[in-house]
């Protein structure tokens, strides 16, 4: 076996050049913390801890984005918001334990409040930005990383398309190996498996990425590859398309085992943060809700005889059953829970018609909210009659209760609320619905609570 010295690039100066940035961020905006409060420069002493203790507690906020921003090329914007985030309030736990522990007393606690408010705002604009160049700098065909794939089938083919389909990733595949090609594999030459360890060795490959399933041998071949030239080794189970593209990662002892939906609201710190932030909000409103309540109310009862809120009942979490509340738009009937609103439903009060079209009809809902049966984002819920049908007729329908239901989703500021009268409306739904519980984050809930405001005011048309 020869070695051959592989090429750094300029590509090994990315990260320092990063974590330089966001160093440089963090002590400006201390600059400009010290400027608004100008009480902070006495005593000097206590100025020059001050700034010591920020660039100390620098270290350790990056361990938490350090090793994680680029260690996916492909790496989504909720992610380096989250990563970001993390970053701040390490540093900020670091910098006010430091300082307790000093006994400085110079910076107010309004300082804090600004110090780190303009850092959750600056910073993770700074690394958006960053990543938008460094996604143009590489379709330039710069900070490309060299690349060969193991393997010609489906899966190889897939992870090639990938691969080609953005060239910001910055993946140059140089080179496809199989011992029996896949003849649908367009590439211009596949070579033999024993021809890769030269191969490697003369364009300096990176990254080996292995696609073949059942080659034990070609496996440990490759992996010795792999570590003989210090190349990093990546193992592509072979994934039909039927199935979910997120997994997550477990073992069984020794065994790695992949879940096939991942659900991060599982995770108990996630509930916590979602349900807090759930019983925040619905407390807030409910204590607004009698504004909201009394003309609507008296409007209610003068449109028509019969209750103030319609309760209805729905399919919950885990299947399980509960009342919604809404305020009710409809006169009394007999058909309320088998059959769905319409366009010109002649069940609706003209009062019933402006509450659904301005979806003033759903706030009852945060009273559902603060019981814990609802959260203000998830799923919309069901009536049973819908569970029952839809259950035999969509595939993954049940899937879409692994979370409490929300008073908005993902699928209803995608254009898809209303009336579901052809079955493919609802198979659209419920894959809106399955995608927000598998890629669920606090920011993705943000966006959809401001994106529900914005089409309330807008109006919309499925609104009915």
């Amino acid at each position: 076996m020869t070695t051959t010295q592989r090429p750094l690039g300029r590509g090994q100066y990315l990260e320092p050049l990063l974590s330089l940035g966001d160093f440089v961020i963090v002590l400006l905006l201390f600059w400009v913390t010290i400027t608004v409060f100008p009480e902070i420069k006495e005593p000097a002493r206590e100025l020059r801890e001050l700034w010591l203790l920020v660039c100390v507690s620098f270290v350790p906020a990056m361990a938490w984005t350090i090793g994680r921003r680029h260690e996916y090329r492909a790496i989504s914007i909720e992610n380096v918001v989250r990563s970001t985030f993390f970053a701040v309030v390490t540093h900020a736990l670091f910098f006010l334990s430091l300082i307790a522990f000093l006994g400085i007393t110079s910076m107010p606690g309004r300082a804090y409040v600004f110090y780190y408010g303009l850092m959750v705002a600056v910073q993770p604009l700074f690394r958006l930005v960053a990543g938008v160049f460094i996604k143009a700098y590489r379709r330039r065909g710069f900070n490309y990383t060299r690349v060969v794939i193991i393997g010609s089938g489906p899966t190889a083919m897939r992870l090639f398309e990938s691969m080609q389909q953005e060239s910001g990733f910055g993946y140059r595949v140089l080179g496809v190996f199989d011992n029996n090609p896949d003849e649908r594999f367009v590439y211009d030459t596949v070579r033999p498996i024993d021809e890769l360890e030269r191969f490697v060795a003369e364009k300096h490959v990176r990254q080996i990425f292995f696609t073949l399933s059942g080659h034990n041998e070609a496996l440990a071949q490759v992996i010795k590859i792999a570590d003989d030239h210090v190349a990093d080794f990546y193992y592509v189970p072979q994934i039909p398309r039927i199935l979910p593209r997120r997994f997550q990662l477990h073992n069984i002892g020794a065994l790695p085992v992949l879940s096939l939906r991942p659900n991060p609201l599982q995770s108990i710190v996630n509930r916590t943060v979602k349900r807090t932030f759930d019983i925040c909000v619905s407390s807030v409103f409910l204590l607004f809700y009698p504004l909201v309540y009394i003309p609507v109310a008296i409007a209610i009862k003068l449109s028509s005889p019969g209750p103030v809120y319609f309760r209805q009942e729905r399919t919950g979490y885990l299947g399980d059953t509960f009342k919604c509340l809404k305020f009710r738009t409809m006169r009394v009937n007999a058909n309320s829970d088998k059959y769905q609103a319409t366009q010109n439903d002649p069940r609706k009060t003209r009062v019933g018609d402006f509450l659904r079209r301005t979806s003033i009809d759903e706030l009852p809902q945060f009273i559902n909210v603060w019981r814990g049966d609802m959260s203000i984002v998830g799923p919309r819920p069901h009536m049973l009659k819908h569970t029952e049908d839809y259950t035999r007729l969509v595939d993954s329908y049940m899937v879409r209760h692994a979370v409490k239901p929300g008073i908005t989703g993902w699928a209803q500021v995608n254009g898809l609320r209303g009336l579901t009268d052809e079955l493919w409306k609802m198979e659209r739904r419920v894959e809106h619905d399955v995608w927000y519980i598998e890629n669920w984050t606090f920011l993705l809930d943000l966006k959809i609570m401001v994106r529900t405001v914005i089409n309330a005011v807008q109006g919309e048309k499925n609104a009915f």
